[in-house]
């Protein structure tokens, strides 16, 4: 019998807190777009303590929270919605063809209640 979820791996890594995880594994998934994976654990770390967002996927270019409290006024979605774009460009462009279509607003119209968030370097 085949498993309903796709294949993944399950790693334990000896850290504190889900958002250390990418830099005590010295990922170096945002390479395109930043070198500072201290960096990435930080920001991370901030949307832990506010959004109670914690790690739960990441491959060799992508970056998933369960968030478990997501912004619901417009003005939260508005201020996430920016910090979105300044840590990860490609998380609020949806591709059609090779057109970006979301704008700010619309992007953080998308987050308000959001329970997961996907982040993704090209």
């Amino acid at each position: 019998m085949t498993p309903p979820w796709p294949f993944a791996e399950l790693v334990v890594v000896p850290v504190s807190r889900p958002a250390d995880i990418p830099t005590a594994l010295g990922w170096m998934g945002m390479i395109n777009a930043r070198d500072d994976v201290v960096e990435l654990s930080a920001v991370l770390r901030s949307w832990e303590e506010r959004f109670g967002a914690l790690l739960t996927g990441m491959s060799s270019s992508t970056v998933e929270l369960a968030v478990g409290e997501p912004p619901v006024t417009e003005q939260e979605c508005l201020r996430v919605a920016a910090e979105h774009i300044a840590f990860c460009r490609d998380a609020f462009e949806t591709y059609t063809g090779q057109m970006y279509t979301d704008s700010l607003p619309e992007y953080a119209a998308r987050l308000r209640g959001e329970p997961r968030w996907r982040f993704w370097w090209d």
